[in-house]
Formats: structure tokens, C-alpha cells, sequence
């Protein structure tokens, strides 16, 4: 698929969108080459997701917040007549994202906030949509969530996994996980689950809300 990151043409915003997608390119210039390696030990639920988007075949699937590919890569294994789209707001980590999906995706460097799925994609909607581990990164991630579920097809659902509260786990893992998540910008929404309710109530749709591996991690599913 022809790629608008891979072409050059960018729509990352303004303002704030560009600062975090200035901010992001530097801290993943050089971590995107190893990104896969260290995540895959704390990024848990993202494996439970993509086997629960159960895409129906011929279907569209976009990811928010590609970052390297991992994920959409293997989407496409696990439902290989799927139409894939991915974007992400660093231009580094669409490198890797490239190099990891070739053809088997359609990408492009854009805003989760603001972004126009038509214009990048050539698509007013999708039938899958999810976001994993990014609305953690995003400064306006109720904004982002809201644009997740406005480009939902009719019949479709959102899927969001991020980390939770880890209401379940000890006080001292809880201070030493968010000590190390904040070095990488990462702040848990502490009110993900209300959040996600308000912007399903508003369109109508029903949302499911659960707790992770003892609140270590959130998962949301919105039904249109």
C-alpha cells in the first residue's frame, strides 16, 4: 500500500501536536531499534486485544499510535484479509513501522487529536480501531479517544489497553512503576474508564471497562 509518512507528506498539527510530535521523535530516534525487545516484558494485554478485535474478513483495522509496527504486523498474521492502516505522530518510529510492515499496511504521520482519516487514507471509517499504550503518551488523550471513536463504522468497536492503576498490586510496585514510566513520558489515566463511558454515551454506544493482571493494565472495548 502507498504510505503518506513513506512519500513525505505529514499533517502532525500545530502548536501543542507539533511540540509532542518534536518530543517524540527525539526520544525515539534511537530507542525505536530496540523498542520491541525491552517493551514486550511490561506492555501486557496487547497480544488479549488484537485476538479480541475479531475483524471480519475484508475488513479495515487502524491503529493509533503504530509506533513500530509490532502490533499491526501481527494483525495482519492473525487476519490476513484484513485492510490494514496505521499512524503515529513520530516520523522516527514510522521508520521502523515501515521497515516492519512493507506493503501489508497503508501508514501516515499524523496527529491522534486531529487527524483526517480521508485525507490520509481514503477512508471515512473503519471497522476496527485500537489504541495500545499510547493515550498514556497523549497530552489530549481524551481528545484522541473521542477522534478514535468518531471514524468507528457503524457495527464496529474501539479497543483500548493501557496501563491502569494497579489497584490490585503492592504501593511500593505501583511508586516504582510510575517513577520508571515517567521517564518515558508516560502518565496511567487514572480516569480512563470515565472517560471512555462519557464519549460512548455521547454517540450512543456501549463500552465494557476492565481491570488487568491486577489493574496493572485497563481495557476498554466501545461498540457502535
Amino acid at each position: 500500500m502507498a504510505s503518506r509518512a513513506e512519500t513525505g507528506s505529514e499533517d502532525r498539527g500545530a502548536g501543542h501536536g507539533a511540540d509532542h510530535a518534536g518530543a517524540m521523535d527525539a526520544q525515539y530516534a534511537l530507542q525505536r531499534h530496540i523498542y520491541d525487545v525491552t517493551r514486550k516484558y511490561y506492555l501486557l494485554g496487547r497480544d488479549r486485544l488484537i485476538r479480541g478485535l475479531a475483524v471480519p474478513p475484508g475488513g479495515s483495522v487502524l491503529e493509533v499510535g503504530v509506533g513500530t509496527g509490532r502490533n499491526l504486523a501481527l494483525v495482519s498474521r492473525r487476519y490476513p484479509k484484513a485492510r490494514l492502516f496505521g499512524l503515529d505522530i513520530s516520523a522516527e518510529m514510522l521508520k521502523s513501522a515501515g521497515k516492519t510492515l512493507g506493503d501489508r499496511a497503508m501508514l501516515a504521520c499524523a496527529d491522534a487529536c486531529a487527524f483526517d482519516p480521508q485525507w490520509h487514507f481514503g477512508e471515512a471509517e473503519f471497522d476496527r480501531v485500537y489504541v495500545s499504550y499510547s493515550l498514556s503518551m497523549i497530552p489530549d488523550w481524551e481528545e484522541a479517544l473521542a477522534q478514535a471513536l468518531n471514524v468507528v463504522a457503524p457495527g464496529g468497536s474501539l479497543h483500548i489497553v493501557d496501563f491502569g492503576q494497579q489497584e490490585g498490586l503492592p504501593r511500593w510496585f505501583r511508586a516504582m512503576l510510575r517513577g520508571w514510566l515517567a521517564k518515558f513520558h508516560v502518565t496511567p489515566r487514572a480516569d480512563l474508564f470515565e472517560a471512555a463511558g462519557r464519549i460512548a454515551a455521547a454517540v450512543g454506544a456501549d463500552v465494557e471497562c476492565r481491570a488487568l493482571y491486577r489493574g496493572y493494565a485497563w481495557d476498554v472495548i466501545v461498540r457502535r
